[in-house]
């Protein structure tokens, strides 16, 4: 029984520590949302500002830009993964790599040639470790990304859509990051950014209807198509950008929920370890007990039997 007793406590005094260190984890990602939900609301103009320039410029002009006009038969597109650097965030990672394989199929169904890019060392690898083709990658800036990071990822994309796709260029871009909905729900999404749909375009138009504005009248200077060579990098970049703001929130969330599950499991390890190792302390005890009482009754027993 003694034997018994000590491995509950050693799995107790383990157990414990671990609890100390996922409910310090837990706090550390609690603290990070924050800042994080910070910068996705500084973010959020910006990008909202840029989008509407550009559905200003794409709308109020004719010019059939290579950024805003879709290919009549697109045969190469490419998909951006985000991803963390690190794990402990239950099925963040998992979920955003199913999105994308969800995606890259339905591309490949449509005919396309996919060029997978990937931010994140979990993305890559998963891609690595089942030896599929990685066009670029990124690592070391997920929990706390900098606007010279969505920089550094949009140039080989913008790039790439600028080239003919003979060139090793791409007709289309897709983005695949998970977004960041609440505290308790962040949800794995694809969007395609380039070239800009008339859809989003629609809903530009009513979105200012809705608000009750109009877009105004421009005059390009020197041409429409230089404006919108200058204003598309910087829309990829600011999409890009708020996309892993977005990852790092959902990040975040998601290791502070799998962290304060892995501590309540603990807790719960811990009480019913306790609760064994009384049991285990409670049989020792009556255990000995009998061994006294037995051995005060073989006494008497033979102090009686010397005495006749």
């Amino acid at each position: 029984m003694g034997a018994q007793l000590r491995v509950y406590k050693r799995r107790i005094r383990s157990v414990t520590a671990t609890k100390k260190i996922t409910k310090a984890m837990e706090m550390i990602a609690a603290s990070r949302i924050v800042k994080a939900q910070r910068k996705v609301a500084a973010s959020a103009p910006y990008a909202t500002e840029l989008t509407r320039a550009v559905t200003a410029v794409a709308t109020g002009s004719n010019t059939n830009h290579p950024l805003t006009t879709e290919a009549e038969t697109p045969t190469r597109a490419a998909v951006l993964l985000v991803t963390s650097d690190r794990g402990l965030a239950g099925g963040y990672n998992s979920n955003a790599i199913k999105a994308a394989e969800q995606l890259t199929g339905r591309l490949r169904g449509e005919g396309k040639e996919v060029d997978t890019y990937i931010v994140g060392r979990k993305g890559v690898a998963y891609y690595g470790f089942r030896e599929r083709p990685v066009t670029d990658s990124w690592t070391g800036f997920t929990d706390e990304p900098s606007y010279a990071d969505a920089k550094k990822v949009a140039a080989p994309l913008i790039e790439a859509i600028q080239q003919e796709t003979a060139d090793g260029g791409v007709d289309e871009l897709h983005i695949v990051f998970t977004e960041f909905v609440s505290m308790l729900t962040q949800t794995p999404v694809d969007n395609r950014l380039l070239p800009l749909s008339l859809e989003n375009l629609e809903e530009g138009k009513e979105e200012l209807a809705a608000k009750h504005e109009i877009l105004p009248l421009f005059e390009f200077e020197p041409s429409a198509e230089d404006v919108l060579d200058a204003l598309l990098p910087r829309y990829v970049e600011s999409r890009i950008y708020n996309a892993l703001l977005q990852s790092a929130a959902s990040k975040h969330a998601a290791t502070r929920r799998a962290m304060k599950s892995a501590t309540d499991n603990a807790g719960e390890l811990i009480n019913t370890l306790s609760r064994l190792a009384n049991a285990a302390r409670q049989a020792e005890i009556t255990q000995e007990i009998s061994e006294i009482v037995g051995g005060a009754g073989a006494l008497a027993d033979a102090t009686a039997g010397s005495d006749k």
